[in-house]
């Protein structure tokens, strides 16, 4: 069976998600620690398995990144 994505990586917002974060001067672990206060559980493994494209994002995942980086959802497909 064909895969939708045909590539390596398996989502589109990672490289965005590394930058806002480092733009914040966050860590990973730090990242993680603040989404939980959201509600929103991403573990730091799995943090970094987004910034590398090798892990999906869900809808609620990208609305916590969007809200802890301070950043309008948009801005992660650009």
């Amino acid at each position: 069976m064909a895969r939708i994505i045909d590539s390596e990586k398996v989502n589109l917002v990672g490289n965005n998600v590394r930058k806002f974060r480092k733009e914040q001067k966050m860590s990973q672990q730090a990242l993680s620690a603040k989404l939980e206060t959201l509600a929103v559980y991403i573990c730091r493994g799995s943090i970094a398995r987004i910034e590398g494209g090798t892990r999906t994002v869900t809808d609620i995942e990208l609305w916590g990144l969007s809200k802890i980086l301070n950043k309008p959802i948009g801005e992660f497909f650009e």
